[in-house]
């Protein structure tokens, strides 16, 4: 009997621990199946706020482009809009067929001169690797450029291949030249001649160079700071400005065989009361102008003996608006000077110191090249992304002067005829320019 009462209190008990095991797996199967569901509410809710999120940002205005600069004129020739970063230097080949430009967009672009007066302006592209360039220029026979490198601080050359197509092909030098300067080099050149190298650094210092990156020969100039400097055409002299009112010339030596001898003190210009921001040498060499910050230009004969002692002649002096860093330029005929201060630029007849043409916000930033083409028709500058392309007039109007003064001079009658048939044809090309009849 106890037994029996024994044994069923142990299947009471026994059935009770069963029915709470169950009790508490379905608690917990219950918990589990609500954190479950909570779990995916959770994710749902993020997802749905994400999309949201998302959405949103997609229907957020995009970040437009700044704007290209409009500027128009009658005399302006054509806009070159292809660079997508500021344009800090441009350069003619000199045989005329092209323009150089380069640009903090790690681009050169070389454009093609005969397509200025068309609605389309093509250009090639060559890449700077790794860096960008700050100057450009053509060497002599037009083959090939060379750049100054903003990061680098040296020069890269570039070769310019004709392909099949007869489009052009860059490829870079396998080493750039070594690095020479301390400062920020501000002016370079490459002589006619194709002698030498000239770089100018803020600095002071102008270094020669040969074309395999050699270097000939170091300049201080004295100057405090440099402006600007500049190869002669003829590839005898170089000039730089800066600090002090004089501008300074030496001439680069070389033997008859063509081996470089030395750098010689050549002349001095002076005449200017404050430093000079910029100079220029017309294409024979026999003229250069000059801007100041005293608020004028001035035109110089430096057609002289100097080993003789026989210093430059001022030829003219202009009041003109200048601005810190103006520029200048001389037409290569020497007949048209151009000048920029700020965002403007004027153009001035050089033989009578006339001013004849004003543009004004030609660019969105300062000026920071002049350059007139080797054929007196065209000047381009840039200050921006474009290049503006404007129409020689002043150089068209002093030829027309200057033959008409010839024509009543001569007393052959084969050179007057020609005197008047090139006065007739330059007439023509600026009445289709102006549409108006010249005197």
């Amino acid at each position: 009997m106890e037994l029996s009462a024994l044994v069923a209190v142990s299947l009471i008990i026994g059935a009770l621990i069963i029915l709470v095991a169950v009790a508490v797996n379905k608690q917990k199967s219950k918990q589990t199946e609500e954190e479950e569901q909570s779990d995916k509410a959770a994710a749902k809710s993020s997802l749905k706020a994400s999309t949201v999120k998302k959405q949103k940002a997609q229907q957020r205005p995009r970040k437009e482009k700044p704007q290209q600069h409009t500027f128009s004129h009658p005399l302006l020739a054509s806009s070159l809009k292809s660079h997508s970063g500021a344009v800090t230097c441009v350069d003619f080949s000199s045989n005329g067929k092209y323009l150089a430009s380069c640009a903090d967009d790690r681009t050169v672009r070389i454009w093609s001169t005969k397509d200025f007066l068309l609605r389309d302006h093509k250009c090639l592209r060559g890449n700077v690797e790794y860096d960008h360039a700050t100057l450009v220029r053509f060497s002599p026979d037009s083959r090939a450029f060379i750049t100054w490198l903003a990061n680098g601080e040296t020069i890269r050359i570039f070769k310019m291949t004709k392909k099949d197509d007869s489009t052009l092909s860059f490829k870079a030098a396998p080493e750039d030249f070594p690095r020479k300067h301390k400062g920020v080099v501000i002016s370079m050149a490459i002589a006619d001649t194709g002698k030498f190298i000239m770089t100018a650094s803020v600095d002071t210092s102008i270094i020669i160079w040969d074309l395999k990156g050699e270097v000939l020969a170091s300049i201080t100039t004295n100057q405090m700071t440099i402006s600007h400097a500049a190869v002669s055409p003829c590839g005898r002299f170089v000039a730089a400005c800066g600090f002090t009112p004089d501008v300074k010339v030496w001439e680069v030596c070389f033997t008859k065989t063509g081996e470089f001898k030395e750098v010689n003190r050549a002349f001095d210009l002076k005449g200017h009361s404050a430093g000079v921001y910029c100079c220029d040498f017309s294409n024979n060499s026999c003229r250069m102008v000059t801007v100041s910050k005293d608020g004028t230009w001035k035109l110089w004969d430096t057609d002289v003996e100097y080993k003789k002692q026989q210093d430059p002649y001022l030829l003219r002096t202009v009041p003109c608006r200048v601005s810190e860093g103006s520029r200048i330029a001389l037409s290569p005929d020497g007949r048209a000077v151009a000048v920029s201060s700020g965002r403007d630029l004027y153009m001035y007849n050089a033989s009578s110191g006339e001013l004849e043409e004003e543009f004004h916000d030609v660019h969105s930033e300062h000026i920071t090249d002049l350059r007139f083409d080797i054929n007196n028709r065209f000047l381009v500058s840039s200050g921006d992304r474009a290049i503006r392309v404007f129409h020689n007039v002043s150089g068209y109007r002093a030829a027309i002067s200057d033959m008409q003064v010839l024509l009543k001079k001569s007393t052959n009658s084969g050179v007057k005829q020609r005197l008047q048939q090139q006065i007739t044809e330059a007439e023509s090309a600026l009445n289709a320019i102006i549409g108006t009849q010249s005197s």
